[in-house]
Protein backbone atom coordinates (compact mmCIF):
# COMPACT_ATOMS: atom_id res chain seq x y z
CA UNK A 1 0.00 0.00 0.00
CA UNK A 2 1.60 3.53 -0.66
CA UNK A 3 0.80 5.79 1.97
CA UNK A 4 1.15 10.10 1.32
CA UNK A 5 1.71 12.37 3.72
CA UNK A 6 1.75 15.88 3.86
CA UNK A 7 5.15 17.18 4.53
CA UNK A 8 7.82 19.93 5.69
CA UNK A 9 10.80 19.25 6.89
CA UNK A 10 10.14 15.62 7.30
CA UNK A 11 6.83 16.83 9.90
CA UNK A 12 3.16 16.51 9.30
CA UNK A 13 2.02 19.56 7.46
CA UNK A 14 -0.82 21.08 8.28
CA UNK A 15 -2.84 22.40 5.32
CA UNK A 16 -2.94 20.50 2.68
CA UNK A 17 -3.72 22.42 -0.16
CA UNK A 18 -0.46 24.49 0.95
CA UNK A 19 1.88 21.39 1.30
CA UNK A 20 5.30 21.77 -0.11
CA UNK A 21 5.92 18.11 -0.77
CA UNK A 22 4.26 14.43 -0.16
CA UNK A 23 6.81 11.78 1.76
CA UNK A 24 5.77 8.58 0.00
CA UNK A 25 6.01 5.54 1.90
CA UNK A 26 5.38 1.62 0.62
CA UNK A 27 3.76 -0.10 3.32
CA UNK A 28 3.43 -3.93 3.55
CA UNK A 29 2.98 -6.43 6.29
CA UNK A 30 2.26 -3.05 8.76
CA UNK A 31 6.45 -2.52 8.17
CA UNK A 32 7.86 0.66 5.80
CA UNK A 33 9.69 -0.83 3.04
CA UNK A 34 10.47 2.37 0.98
CA UNK A 35 10.25 6.03 1.26
CA UNK A 36 10.35 9.04 -1.53
CA UNK A 37 9.36 12.54 -1.58
CA UNK A 38 7.19 14.02 -4.22
CA UNK A 39 7.52 17.56 -4.86
CA UNK A 40 4.13 19.73 -5.30
CA UNK A 41 6.06 22.02 -7.79
CA UNK A 42 3.14 24.98 -6.26
CA UNK A 43 0.25 22.65 -7.18
CA UNK A 44 -2.75 23.97 -5.96
CA UNK A 45 -5.86 21.66 -4.05
CA UNK A 46 -7.36 20.12 -6.98
CA UNK A 47 -3.99 19.27 -9.18
CA UNK A 48 -2.92 17.68 -5.66
CA UNK A 49 -5.15 14.88 -5.80
CA UNK A 50 -4.06 14.17 -9.37
CA UNK A 51 -0.88 14.31 -8.55
CA UNK A 52 -1.45 11.59 -5.85
CA UNK A 53 -2.80 9.29 -8.22
CA UNK A 54 -0.99 9.61 -10.43
CA UNK A 55 1.80 8.39 -8.31
CA UNK A 56 -0.33 5.13 -6.86
CA UNK A 57 -1.40 6.67 -3.57
CA UNK A 58 -4.04 4.85 -1.67
CA UNK A 59 -3.57 6.62 1.82
CA UNK A 60 -3.39 9.90 2.43
CA UNK A 61 -2.29 11.51 6.02
CA UNK A 62 -2.06 15.23 6.77
CA UNK A 63 -2.89 17.78 9.09
CA UNK A 64 -5.90 19.71 8.16
CA UNK A 65 -7.80 19.36 4.88
CA UNK A 66 -11.08 21.06 3.32
CA UNK A 67 -14.33 19.42 2.37
CA UNK A 68 -13.56 20.21 -1.51
CA UNK A 69 -9.85 18.46 -1.53
CA UNK A 70 -11.57 15.65 0.22
CA UNK A 71 -14.14 15.20 -2.16
CA UNK A 72 -11.19 15.50 -5.01
CA UNK A 73 -9.25 12.59 -3.37
CA UNK A 74 -12.24 10.54 -2.81
CA UNK A 75 -12.83 10.79 -6.42
CA UNK A 76 -9.85 9.46 -7.29
CA UNK A 77 -9.76 6.64 -4.42
CA UNK A 78 -7.56 8.32 -2.21
CA UNK A 79 -8.31 7.27 1.25
CA UNK A 80 -7.80 10.21 3.53
CA UNK A 81 -6.83 11.04 7.80
CA UNK A 82 -6.45 14.07 8.30
CA UNK A 83 -5.92 15.56 12.26
CA UNK A 84 -2.07 14.16 12.35
CA UNK A 85 1.03 15.39 13.53
CA UNK A 86 4.55 15.07 14.46
CA UNK A 87 7.28 12.83 12.17
CA UNK A 88 5.90 12.11 8.42
CA UNK A 89 7.33 8.77 9.15
CA UNK A 90 6.16 7.81 12.09
CA UNK A 91 2.57 8.66 11.39
CA UNK A 92 3.13 6.13 8.61
CA UNK A 93 4.22 3.27 10.37
CA UNK A 94 1.66 4.74 12.92
CA UNK A 95 -1.26 4.24 10.46
CA UNK A 96 0.58 0.80 9.05
CA UNK A 97 0.27 -0.66 12.07
CA UNK A 98 -3.25 0.52 13.11
CA UNK A 99 -2.16 3.21 15.81
CA UNK A 100 -2.04 6.38 14.25
CA UNK A 101 -4.00 8.92 16.66
CA UNK A 102 -5.19 12.05 15.10
CA UNK A 103 -7.44 14.81 16.25
CA UNK A 104 -10.62 14.90 15.77
CA UNK A 105 -11.71 18.53 13.95
CA UNK A 106 -9.21 18.76 11.72
CA UNK A 107 -11.40 20.11 8.74
CA UNK A 108 -10.04 23.92 7.21
CA UNK A 109 -13.32 26.11 6.34
CA UNK A 110 -10.54 28.83 6.54
CA UNK A 111 -11.34 29.40 2.58
CA UNK A 112 -15.10 30.55 3.47
CA UNK A 113 -14.19 34.03 5.40
CA UNK A 114 -10.60 36.34 5.28
CA UNK A 115 -8.25 35.47 8.55
CA UNK A 116 -9.52 34.65 12.07
CA UNK A 117 -10.88 31.79 10.70
CA UNK A 118 -11.09 28.64 12.84
CA UNK A 119 -9.52 25.23 11.92
CA UNK A 120 -8.96 23.63 14.81
CA UNK A 121 -5.95 24.42 17.18
CA UNK A 122 -3.14 23.77 14.36
CA UNK A 123 -1.36 26.02 12.24
CA UNK A 124 -2.12 25.63 8.50
CA UNK A 125 0.69 26.78 6.78
CA UNK A 126 0.22 30.79 6.65
CA UNK A 127 -2.90 30.72 8.39
CA UNK A 128 -2.39 30.51 12.65
CA UNK A 129 -5.96 28.52 13.30
CA UNK A 130 -7.15 29.29 17.05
Amino acid sequence: MKIAVSCENNQVFQHFGHTPEFAVFEAQDEKIMSEEKLSCEGSGHGALATLLANAGVEVLICGGIGGGAMNALARENIFVVGGAEGDVRQAAEDFANGRLKVRANFHCNHHDHEDGHSCGDHDCGSHKCH
